[in-house]
C-alpha cells in the first residue's frame, strides 16, 4: 500500500520579457502556504533571445528546487500591439517548455479569473490582489512586486478550481 501524498505544490507564473513573476504554494486542499515567490528580471540590455533563455533557466532552476505538481500560467490577451503580444507569448512559451520537459501539467487562467478567485472581482486592482494574497497566505506584508502577487494569485486560483472540481466529482 502506498502512502497518499498530503500536499500539492503549485507554481504560478506571470510571464513577461522584462519581469516574470513566480509564486510557489503548498496546499493540502484545505489551506495553503507560500513556499517562495519573486521575480525573474533578465537584464533589459540583453537581446530578446538571451532574455528568453534567462527566463527558461530560472524557471528550470525553480522546478529543480521544488517537487512541483502543477504549473499555472497567465493566459494573456494583448490586442493593442501585436509585437508586444508576440514577445509576451514567447516568454509564456519558454516558461511552459520548462514545465513540459518534466511532464508537469500546465493550466492557464485569464487575469480576470485569478482576480475573481482571490478578490471576488474580475476587475480588482493590483493593490487589491496584493492585499488579498497577503491575507490568504498570512504573509507579513503584501507580496512585491505585483508580478509576484499575480503569480501567487494564479496558483491560488488553480487550487480553488481544483478543489471545486474535486467536490463536484465527489
Amino acid at each position: 500500500m502506498t502512502k497518499e501524498k498530503k500536499h500539492t505544490i503549485i507554481l504560478g507564473i506571470d510571464p513577461g520579457t522584462r519581469i516574470t513573476g513566480y509564486g510557489l504554494i503548498s496546499t493540502d486542499h484545505h489551506s495553503f502556504e507560500a513556499l517562495d515567490y519573486g521575480c525573474i528580471r533578465p537584464p533589459a540590455k540583453l537581446p530578446l533571445s538571451d532574455r528568453y533563455l534567462a527566463i527558461f533557466e530560472s524557471i528550470d532552476h525553480i522546478l529543480d528546487s521544488y517537487p512541483v505538481d502543477a504549473v499555472t500560467i497567465e493566459n494573456q490577451f494583448v490586442s493593442r500591439n501585436a509585437q508586444s503580444a508576440l514577445k509576451l507569448g514567447m516568454a509564456k512559451g519558454v516558461a511552459m517548455l520548462a514545465a513540459s520537459k518534466r511532464r508537469i501539467p500546465i493550466f492557464e487562467y485569464a487575469p480576470k479569473q485569478a482576480k475573481l478567485s482571490v478578490v471576488g472581482s474580475g476587475s480588482a486592482s493590483k493593490e487589491q490582489v496584493q492585499k488579498m494574497v497577503q491575507a490568504l497566505l498570512n504573509l507579513p506584508e503584501p507580496p512585491h512586486p505585483e508580478d509576484a502577487a499575480d503569480a501567487l494569485a494564479l496558483a491560488i486560483c488553480h487550487i480553488n478550481h481544483s478543489s471545486a472540481a474535486a467536490l463536484i466529482r465527489n
